[in-house]
């Protein structure tokens, strides 16, 4: 398989772009995103892109591809609507809506949360922009797409939050995560789950859209 993702570099991107690169059916991965992953492997292929709202300069590297993992996204605190919806819902849009135009065939998967309101009217902001994102995307005509919620995620293998609090905050809890995922798992799961249930998807898909903790964990 040929794999696209997008945010390498953030926590759950790292655990995915792990499962990828070990994986033995896994030819290619091309990561995509502002900078470049800082990794080296004969798979890998960096693609750093300024502007993530705007790929006609780079069309041609997005062609061919299975699947696409969009692992993008941002904390939505201390944000107005507007903003979190521009960096959400407009910036993950910008780039499907591109990859459903020149490959169809592909199977998109995209984490957003545990939570989020698919009516898109419910109280809570950044639920209601999640979930007018994945209405959208359930709409494009790709070949698949699955919308990931998870709980509370823990990071293995030396993935890390990019922000400096919540790494610290990870550290902290590490043992209590690692009893917490396996005394719960319909509502916590790892950075390595996610990776191994999204490669689960692109080969043989699923048949639900929306995959909360117990699915995500269930999928080998």
């Amino acid at each position: 398989m040929n794999i696209l993702i997008f945010g390498a570099t953030g926590m759950v991107g790292q655990g995915v772009l792990r499962e990828c690169l070990l994986a033995p059916d896994v030819e290619r991965v091309v990561a995509v995103g502002r900078s470049a992953t800082g990794q080296q492997h004969p798979k890998l292929q960096d693609v750093v892109v300024k502007d993530m709202y705007d790929y006609s300069a780079i069309e041609p590297q997005l062609q061919g591809f299975d699947a696409c993992f969009f692992c993008l996204g941002v904390s939505s605190v201390g944000m107005k609507e507007d903003d979190y919806r521009r960096v959400t819902y407009d910036l993950t849009m910008a780039a499907a809506t591109v990859l459903a135009r020149l490959s169809p065939g592909m199977t998109f998967t995209y984490v957003t949360g545990a939570g989020t309101d698919s009516s898109e009217r419910g109280s809570s902001m950044w639920a209601r922009v999640k979930g007018a994102t994945e209405n959208a995307l359930l709409r494009l005509p790709f070949k698949a797409a699955y919308m990931f919620r998870p709980g509370v995620i823990q990071p293995l293998h030396g993935a890390r939050s990019k922000t400096p609090l919540y790494h610290g905050i990870y550290v902290v809890i590490a043992p209590l995560l690692s009893l917490a995922y396996r005394r719960w798992p319909d509502k916590v799961t790892t950075t390595e789950q996610i990776g191994l249930a999204m490669l689960a998807l692109a080969r043989s898909g699923a048949p639900k859209v929306v995959l909360d903790p117990a699915d995500i964990n269930a999928l080998r």
